[in-house]
């Protein structure tokens, strides 16, 4: 979903590095992998045709914090308390 992202911290040597992939438009979402010895992060459309990716070597990766954005949770949203089908009017 949009604003999805994901941030990756590699050592670099002497200092880390951090580099961030994000869903830059609607419909779009971050997906990671690792396989190989490899980490991979993915922007990816609706139909799951990557758009960028990046890899790193796992052995290099310090952490892979994803963060979400924030969605609206179905529970709050407003229950209909109207009237049932064919009730009678007079009741």
């Amino acid at each position: 979903m949009k604003g999805d992202r994901v941030e990756i911290v590699v050592d670099a040597g002497d200092t880390t590095r951090t580099y961030e992939v994000t869903a830059s438009r609607a419909g779009r979402r971050v997906e990671s992998a690792v396989r190989r010895g490899v980490v991979e992060v993915s922007e990816v459309t609706r139909t799951g045709t990557p758009v960028r990716t990046a890899r790193f070597m796992a052995n290099r990766v310090l952490a892979l914090v994803e963060h979400p954005v924030p969605r609206e949770d179905s529970s709050e949203k407003p229950v209909w308390t109207g009237h049932p089908f064919r009730e009678d009017p007079e009741t």
